[in-house]
């Protein structure tokens, strides 16, 4: 997630108080006069030819039949590389102007209109996009002065184009005394529902919204047949809508079907599905997201129609590339190869601290998952497929050889410190292509919170690559301990809140919580005295720290806890823990159903990222489930996913291409579809950030002031505050979309696995398959996953073969039967990987997932 460039973010009181010396008239100066008449603009039909406006250098401005015009030249890179405009415009505090202009462009380009401050920080009071056509158009727009200022801009930026053009403008009208334009957003039937669909087994819920005080009754429909009916049940005025809303349970339904709708007090739904199998087609389109947001790899067509681009920042012209990236004056006198990544958001950055959260979570639904077979090789078609390794593993592979890259290296200062971040030495405009990036690249300083990122995703990533390359295991796990050891000489090194200038500052003034998620990786990894005293010790371990609003990549205890929980370790109150999990996720079930929209997150005011947070408190009730195997957690996950999905206020998805009506104007430089009709929206798959009442972006404060919680989004892309799209909000959703398409649970079976011990050729394991309910078992087929590198060398009783750290056991011909109350076992002798060998706790038996017994 990307926090706002400084000139943008600046709220407008302080912008103006910034510059207020730079406005004032000096004591001899007279007042400057107000504009005469309602009209704003000098010369705006180009009757007394080009003055008063004005142009860049690299313009110039003639008339052409009575029109004001200019040849663009192709080859910038940012809007504001070329600009028309005119200077001394008046503003009155809470007048409300009407803005027009006709406007072509041959060929057709889509340009930006500002009325704005006239020096830094450029405060913008409109901001549009016009999409401009070589025929002409009428262009209108309204906005309320929030200042008095007597010298505003209005300003044509029409740069950034690889290729030129040119560009008309006539008839430029400004006036006071419009009225103002209220925005009311399209939220389509006031019957909300998921859109995407709902589990056959699984809960459904609807919200309706009507005036209405008294139950109403609804009904179920499929190809004109009632299904279903009933009557919902008032829930009075939600506050995170500011709606009066009712709830509808229609759980009953469980037949699987296309086009189902639901009618209630008049209103009929958007149609939707009920299937098994919603969320497998979510789990890989949300995964392949992050082939297209890497770095320093071209973008290959074929794996990603529409989607090919040039490879950025390798140092082909016009990029300045990550190969040898200086740092920032006065950081550091050497440079870093730093090639690779994910880019963080919309932009070119890529930062270490939003990177070790994201690549964390891909690497765990890898993880949790392993044994199910859910994540193959070859299943999100990267360049990598076809090469022996899942391809969730390949792709967090990129983002992961990148953090190993911000490392310092060994004889220089902070060795084994992180680099924060690296990205532009300025900030760049959209759109923007990552190849077409001009901006000279620059590391950062270290951080202690950007060190223990990695200390914490090398040791999982050590434990994981194990089975499949050992040496990048190992240089893994010795990175990590570098990382380990440099954080604790170093703990309190913070990333500037200053430093904003090109990227997002990613400041963190509190790092105990990634000491504590560093320390827990490292001990499942190694299970070494040093990372287990460490965690029994931290504050964090005991403490209660399931916010309501939720984990992100600057809260990371609640990712130690719960990988503690999730992944096999021998940590001596581990029971306590998991407890604890279990504690978090019924505090996130009881906010759930007391909201009317079925939310595990009710702040009263609505994060940026909301939507990411919301995600990452299903997490924590996705692992209670994990570990508990209480249907209630399950449902809990997959009524949150109805609001992701359409059951909202504005009654629409918030993931590109998923219902009918879903966000796809992410905020992004290169899924620039509304601004470059040559460049695609975001891929499917793509995560919006969702409502934040901060709304810090022009286009937001023009359109939502005042607004509840829920309606405060808009999907535009220049609504950085509310649309953005980033690593770490795809990543929460991939991990429950990875869950929702689990193996569904087997009812009548148990398995036990029992080591017993160390044996001259290695650990020798027994494993007992039990029938428990009352029909037999015909043919069996068990499989389970290695914490890390363990091999198995000899077996009996059963066809063993394994991939990876996935072991698959088979019956064999003369115990292929289990009868009811009947038991099977089958042996092994396993290698040591040089770690810890924890029991596995989840097994797959023909396809449906098992808890294991001791």
């Amino acid at each position: 997630m990307i926090r706002p460039p400084a000139w943008l973010a600046l709220s407008l009181s302080t912008a103006l108080a910034a510059t207020a010396l730079a406005l004032a008239p000096s004591p001899a100066a007279a007042e400057p006069e107000p504009a005469e008449g309602p009209e704003q603009i000098v010369n705006g039909t180009f009757d007394t030819g080009t003055a008063p406006w004005w142009s860049t250098a690299n313009t110039a401005l003639g008339l052409d039949d009575g029109r004001l015009c200019a040849d663009i030249p192709g080859g910038t890179a940012n809007p504001w590389d070329v600009i028309i405009g005119q200077n001394d415009i008046a503003l009155v505090k809470d007048e409300t102007y009407a803005f027009s202009f006709h406007g072509t462009a041959s060929p057709g380009r889509v340009a930006k209109a500002l009325i704005q401050l006239p020096v830094d920080p450029w405060t913008q009071f409109l901001a549009v996009n016009p999409e401009l056509s070589v025929s002409g158009n009428d262009y209108s727009y309204t906005f309320t002065s929030p200042v008095d200022l007597p010298n505003a801009q209005v300003v044509f930026q029409v740069g950034g184009s690889e290729t030129p053009w040119r560009f008309c403008v006539d008839d430029v009208s400004l006036k006071g005394g419009a009225e103002p334009e209220v925005y009311v957003p399209d939220t389509g039937p006031r019957v909300r529902v998921n859109m995407v669909g709902y589990l056959p087994d699984g809960p459904k819920n609807a919200t309706l919204v009507t005036e209405k005080t008294e139950p109403v009754a609804w009904k179920l429909e499929r190809d004109g047949k009632t299904v279903a009916e009933g009557e919902t049940v008032p829930r009075g005025v939600d506050a995170s809508s500011g709606q009066n809303v009712h709830s509808i349970d229609f759980g009953s339904a469980e037949a699987a079907g296309t086009g189902y709708t639901l009618t209630a007090d008049g209103e009929t739904s958007r149609p939707f599905d009920i299937d098994a199998g919603l969320y497998g087609e979510l789990r890989t389109d949300a995964l392949k997201f992050y082939y297209t947001q890497r770095s320093g790899i071209e973008i290959r067509d074929d794996l990603r129609p529409g989607y090919g681009r040039p490879a950025g920042h390798l140092g082909a012209a016009p990029n300045q590339g990550d190969t040898e990236v200086p740092c920032q004056a006065g950081v550091c006198d050497y440079t870093l190869d730093v090639r690779g990544g994910w880019y963080d958001a919309g932009d070119h950055g890529k930062y270490v601290v939003n990177g070790g959260i994201s690549v964390h979570q891909v690497m765990s639904a890898f993880e949790r998952a392993k044994a199910d077979g859910t994540h193959r090789d070859g299943d999100l078609d990267i360049p990598e497929s076809g090469n022996g390794v899942p391809d969730i593993l390949d792709e967090a592979r990129w983002e992961q050889e990148f953090l190993l890259r911000m490392q310092v290296p060994q004889g220089r200062p902070h060795a084994g410190m992180v680099h924060h971040k690296i990205h532009d030495a300025a900030w760049t405009g959209l759109p923007l292509l990552p190849h077409l990036d001009p901006q000279k690249r620059e590391l950062h300083p270290v951080s202690t919170a950007a060190t223990l990122n990695l200390a914490a995703t090398a040791a999982q990533a050590a434990r994981l690559f194990a089975p499949y390359d050992a040496e990048f295991a190992a240089r893994n796990l010795e990175a990590a301990k570098r990382a380990w050891a440099a954080a604790k000489a170093d703990p309190a090194r913070y990333a500037d809140p200053a430093d904003g200038v090109g990227g997002g500052a990613y400041n963190d003034n509190d790092v105990t919580d990634e000491f504590y998620w560093a320390a827990a990786e490292l001990y499942i990894t190694t299970g070494e005295k040093e990372f287990k005293d460490f965690v029994l010790a931290s504050p964090h371990h005991t403490a209660d720290i399931w916010r309501e609003r939720g984990f992100d990549w600057g809260n990371t205890a609640q990712l130690g806890r719960l990988q503690l929980a999730a992944v096999p370790n021998g940590l001596p109150d581990r029971a306590r823990v998991r407890a604890s999990v279990l504690e978090g996720a019924d505090k996130y079930l009881a906010v759930q159903r007391a909201h009317p929209y079925g939310l595990p997150y009710n702040p009263p005011d609505f994060d940026w990222g909301s939507n990411n947070l919301i995600l990452n408190n299903m997490v924590v009730m996705a692992v209670a489930h994990d570990i508990s195997g209480e249907a209630k957690y399950r449902r809990g996950v997959l009524e949150g996913m109805d609001y992701i999905l359409g059951r909202n206020a504005l009654n629409q998805s918030y993931v590109t291409g998923y219902g009918e009506v879903a966000s796809k104007n992410q905020h992004s430089r290169w899924y620039a579809r509304q601004l470059d009709p040559s460049l695609p929206n975001p891929p499917k798959g793509t995560l919006s950030g969702g409502p934040n009442s901060a709304i810090q972006d022009p286009v937001a404060q023009a359109k939502l002031q005042g607004c509840k919680p829920q309606f405060c989004y808009l999907d535009d892309i220049e609504s950085w505050s509310t649309n953005e799209l980033t690593i770490n909000w795809n990543s929460p959703l991939s991990w429950i979309a990875s869950f929702l398409a689990d193996p569904r649970p087997a009812g009548d079976v148990k398995v036990t696995y029992t080591n017993h011990g160390q044996w001259p050729e290695g650990f020798n394991t027994q494993v007992t398959i039990t029938n428990t309910g009352k029909k037999a078992i015909e043919g069996w087929t068990l499989r389970w996953s290695f914490l890390g590198g363990q091999k198995v060398r000899r077996h009996w009783s059963a066809e063993l073969s394994q991939d990876g750290a996935v072991v698959t056991a088979k019956s064999e011909r003369y115990n292929r039967v289990i009868k009811p109350g009947a038991s099977v076992t089958f042996g092994f002798i396993g290698a040591e990987a040089g770690g810890p060998n924890p029991r596995p706790e989840r097994f797959v038996l023909n396809g449906a997932l098992v808890r294991a017994t001791r």
